[in-house]
């Protein structure tokens, strides 16, 4: 779309999704990406459940055009300590660390 004007940080918390938990936004995640054809891009929604799971914090933006449109934009800000601790024990297995992998997949 033409007029593209940029995007500006929005404090979440003077938004509709101010009571939002983390369940709310996974479920809002599933719904919004989950339908994305490709295993790879399953995988992605998956490991953005359990990064939102583990408290990672949602940024939201609001991108505008010239023509008054405008669209909410949600992304995660750094994955948590918990996260990671959690992705190194998907990882363990009885052969020790690293036996299995973890896919992050790839974003649509």
């Amino acid at each position: 779309m033409q007029g593209y004007l940029g995007e500006k940080k929005v404090d979440i918390k003077k938004t509709e999704y101010k009571d939002y938990q983390p369940k709310d936004w996974a479920l809002r995640w599933i719904q919004t990406y989950g339908g994305i054809d490709g295993d790879h891009h399953k995988a992605w929604v998956l490991d953005q459940v359990a990064r939102i799971l583990h408290e990672t914090p949602i940024i939201m933006t609001i991108a505008s055009w010239e023509n008054g449109h405008t669209e909410e934009r949600f992304v995660l800000d750094d994955a948590t300590t918990e996260y990671h601790e959690w992705v190194g024990k998907c990882k363990d297995g009885e052969d020790g660390p690293e036996t299995y992998g973890y896919d992050e997949g790839i974003a649509p």
